[in-house]
């Protein structure tokens, strides 16, 4: 499976790197961090719809994507052309992604940051609170119910905002019985890396009211954007239709149908 094989890869990186820097040395730089940014405010339901931006340099999908030198500079351009909030792919090993990639974004913007990557440990968490990040990525299907719970908990411990992500009806029963305020529904299958851009439409109205609705993958042009919205996504996650392109003006064009 690709997910457990990125689950157990973004472990093992995370054991090394406790190696060099011991958890009490995390979980010190994590408190010491001020107060997350309010990441339900920034992607609460509008008029609009609202875009998660996201730094990305691969996949295992679509291999290389972007150089991205300047990742911070990145999503400078993201938060000038109207996301509401960045997403930083911190994989190493598919993704060309790094904790130092979500530093620096994390100093550059104002906007709520997520880290995404797949996390399996309070370890992982820790570095994320310690790098800045406000939201952190839960995947149902990467983990264990006991384990999804506890780092659920954890994540809002530390003041940060889980997005607990889901792809098919199960999963997102899991996510509702967390009481998870934001729930996205991922187009691709990650055990697979086949994509159906209709589960968010099927699956959306078991969403409960009052739910931040994400819908994630499958988006490349304004009509992708328009297609999300008309099913109900209150926000629309997109990663490379924006590091292949102009992203101040792709993400112009991606808000204007985005009513």
């Amino acid at each position: 499976m690709v997910l457990a094989d990125l689950t157990a890869g973004a472990v093992a990186d995370a054991e090394r790197r406790a190696l060099t820097r011991p958890l009490a040395e995390v979980e010190a730089a994590a408190l010491a961090r001020p107060a997350a940014k309010d990441a339900l405010a920034a992607l609460a339901p509008s008029e609009r719809v609202k875009i998660i931006a996201e730094v990305k340099r691969a996949s295992p999908s679509r291999g290389a994507l972007a150089d991205i030198p300047d990742p911070a500079h990145q999503a400078a351009l993201y938060e000038t052309g109207g996301a509401s909030a960045i997403s930083v792919l911190t994989e190493e090993r598919r993704f060309g992604g790094s904790l130092a990639d979500l530093e620096a974004v994390t100093s550059r913007v104002s906007l709520p940051v997520l880290r995404k990557d797949f996390i399996a440990t309070r370890y992982q968490v820790l570095e994320a609170r310690a790098a800045g990040a406000d939201l952190v990525l839960l995947i149902v299907a990467g983990l264990d119910a006991p384990v999804l719970r506890d780092l659920y908990g954890f994540v809002r411990e530390l003041g940060m905002t889980p997005l607990v992500e889901t792809h098919s009806a199960d999963e997102l029963e899991a996510a509702i019985d967390l009481g998870a305020p934001l729930i996205g529904v991922n187009a691709r299958d990650l055990t697979t890396l086949e994509l159906d851009r209709d589960l968010f439409g099927r699956l959306v109205d078991r969403i409960p009211a009052g739910t931040v609705r994400i819908a994630e993958s499958a988006v490349l042009t304004p009509a992708d954007v328009a297609h999300y919205r008309g099913a109900g996504a209150d926000v629309v996650l997109i990663g490379e239709a924006l590091v292949t392109g102009d992203p101040v003006a792709t993400l112009t064009s991606f808000l204007e149908v985005g009513v």
